[in-house]
């Protein structure tokens, strides 16, 4: 049993996982999931993050698209792989969401896990979602910036989910269909998704979840 919570930046996803795990005795992965792949590949949780963050530019993305119409023609040198370490990293986070999900009673931030694990019947993928103006309200204050600076990593983070999601699973991130449950935080309050999918995880699982909460 996995619960999986995919969010828009500054609808309050880790909050909501959080209280989640809470509310059953499950366990919450977050950030800590970066120590694990980073551990994994090679590289720092800050080098990790910085992968994650960045959308490849312009130019990188059409070197990948001749390198595959023309590989003879733009040939990498051995050591290089032109899909570059993001697509190394997308390989690693798939492993450890499945051992995650493996290990259960877990309630898992981000990481595309709807797409990694749709295979899996015992898995409950829930969207956060919020409006754009509340999303930069929230980001704002929470990174001291401007609303217009804001506005620009709100702006940058849905694009790069949204080309993560197209590129490596061939989904809309956006598509509702995708998720059990898209809930929007703005609308809701905090409280109000959190007992959401609380109750839609112990109707899902009643032993899994009364046999956590009573230890």
């Amino acid at each position: 049993m996995i619960i999986t919570i995919s969010r828009e930046m500054g609808a309050g996803g880790s909050e909501v996982a959080r209280q989640v795990a809470a509310a059953l005795g499950w366990r919450v992965v977050d950030n800590e999931i970066v120590d694990q792949i980073a551990a994994r590949s090679g590289l720092s949780p800050a080098e990790v993050r910085e992968r994650e963050e960045r959308a490849p530019g312009f130019f990188e993305r059409l070197l990948r698209m001749l390198m595959r119409a023309a590989p003879e023609i733009l040939s990498a040198p051995a050591d290089e792989d032109p899909e570059g370490d993001e697509a190394k990293l997308v390989k690693i986070t798939e492993s450890v969401v499945a051992e995650l999900a493996r290990e259960g009673r877990i309630v898992l931030v981000g990481r595309a896990a709807p797409a990694v694990l749709a295979g899996q019947p015992d898995g409950l993928h829930v969207k956060v979602v919020a409006p754009r103006e509340d999303r930069v309200g929230t980001v704002a204050v929470r990174i001291g910036r401007s609303p217009a600076d804001a506005a620009a990593l709100v702006a940058q983070s849905d694009a790069n989910r949204a080309r993560y999601h197209q590129e490596y699973y061939h989904r809309d991130w956006n598509d509702a269909s995708r998720y059990h449950m898209v809930l929007n935080t703005s609308a809701l309050g905090i409280d109000q998704v959190v007992a959401t999918v609380v109750g839609r995880a112990k109707t899902l699982w009643p032993a899994e979840t009364r046999e956590r909460r009573a230890t």
